[in-house]
Parts: structure tokens; C-alpha cells; sequence
């Protein structure tokens, strides 16, 4: 249980990889109990998330990821962006629009049946979307796109983490880059960008808990 807890993060990473080598030399099972979601997905085959004493989901590290049960699962396993909507129609049978409130129309992909007018609540990882400065083509269907406005700018080597304010939700966007000080000016607070992903870059959940509530809007504001 927590067998690397104690240890500092670049000694944890290299036990990591020699865990895994002898996992694959002796060929037996490892049951690896951890609360380090990095760790989980590092060093498993397949990964079980227990919830209130019971099992939510069961499947490969990806599978988890990115094809999430239910809110809990989708929270607990990574970052994440929550969205909830009104279908109002079916575009053909891989996509749907749906209304999201105060943020306009967008596109999903139909991972589960759903029909117009139902409710739905989707998950968008901080990694899957993108941000940029200038408006979308008017004739790009291909993305959705969400106007908003730099709230916070968090810079961690590898990648920049956004904060976007959206009507009255906040949207988590992580900025891979390669070349930072050499690429183009990058987005910095107050700025007015847009926030885009493809369709199929959500999950449709069939679940979402109340407690995860908070995590559609902004809190209020004290006087």
C-alpha cells in the first residue's frame, strides 16, 4: 500500500520503471494500491478505481482515461473540464448539437444514445484542447470554439496551464511547447482568445454526481 509514498519525485519515477521491468521479467500479478493517478496509469495493465467502497470502473490505463464511466472516475483519474448541455438535435449518427448555457452551440460526438432535449454532461481534458488569439474561420465546423478570457497563466517547463473564464464556467487549457521563448507570443492574462477542440475530444458520461456540481459553474461572489 503506497509503497513509494515517502520518496521524492525523480527517485519515485526510476523505481517506477524498475517496478514495471520486473513486473514483466517474473510474469506474475501486482497488486499496486496507490492514490497517485500517474502511478496508477505508469505501471498497469488494467486498473480497477473504487469509489465508497465499490468498484466504478475496471478496464486498461487509456480505457479509464479516456473513455470515463462517470464524473467521479473522470475527476479522480485525471484533469478535467466539466460541461453540461441540452441536445437540441442530431447531425447524422456519429454527432449531436448541444446548447450549452452561456457558452452558445457545440458539437459532440455520440458515445452513448442520446436524443434532442436530453440532458447530457461531458468531459474535456485540459490536454485536448487548444487556445489561440485570433478568431476561428467562420467556415471551420470542424472544431467548436468558445470564446473567453485569460483569468490565469500557469507556466510548469513542458507545457503552459490556462485559465479561461467562459460566461460562467472556467475552462482548465494545457499548451504543449517545445520552443517557448521562440515560438509566437503566447496568451497572457486578460487576453481575449478562444478555446477550440475537435467533437470526438469529449466523453459523453453516463453518470454525473452531485458533489461534482461545483465544477460546472464559477462560486459566487462575496461582497
Amino acid at each position: 500500500d503506497e509503497p513509494l509514498a515517502a520518496l521524492d519525485l525523480k527517485l519515485r519515477q526510476r523505481l517506477l520503471v524498475e517496478l514495471d521491468e520486473i513486473h514483466d521479467e517474473v510474469g506474475i500479478t501486482f497488486l499496486y494500491v496507490t492514490h497517485d493517478q500517474t502511478e496508477a496509469m505508469a505501471i498497469s495493465d488494467r486498473i480497477g478505481v473504487m469509489n465508497r467502497g465499490r468498484v466504478a470502473q475496471i478496464g486498461a490505463p487509456a480505457e479509464i482515461y479516456e473513455s470515463p464511466v462517470d464524473s467521479f472516475v473522470a475527476a479522480f483519474i485525471g484533469d478535467t473540464n466539466f460541461l453540461e448541455g441540452r441536445v437540441i438535435e442530431r447531425l447524422g449518427d456519429e454527432y449531436s448539437l448541444v446548447a450549452i448555457e452561456a457558452m452558445g452551440e457545440i458539437r459532440v460526438y455520440n458515445d452513448r444514445e442520446i436524443s434532442p432535449g436530453d440532458e447530457i454532461h461531458l468531459s474535456l481534458r485540459p490536454e485536448k484542447l487548444s487556445i489561440q488569439t485570433s478568431a476561428p474561420a467562420a467556415t471551420d465546423e470542424a472544431r467548436n470554439a468558445i470564446e473567453g478570457t485569460v483569468e490565469d497563466v500557469i507556466y510548469l517547463g513542458a507545457l503552459t496551464r490556462y485559465w479561461v473564464r467562459t460566461g460562467e464556467r472556467r475552462l482548465a487549457v494545457e499548451r504543449q511547447h517545445s520552443r517557448f521563448l521562440l515560438d509566437e507570443k503566447p496568451p497572457t492574462w486578460g487576453d481575449k482568445v478562444w478555446v477550440r477542440w475537435r467533437a470526438d475530444d469529449g466523453y459523453l458520461l453516463r453518470d454525473f454526481a452531485p458533489e461534482h456540481a461545483e465544477m460546472l459553474s464559477l462560486p459566487a461572489e462575496t461582497e
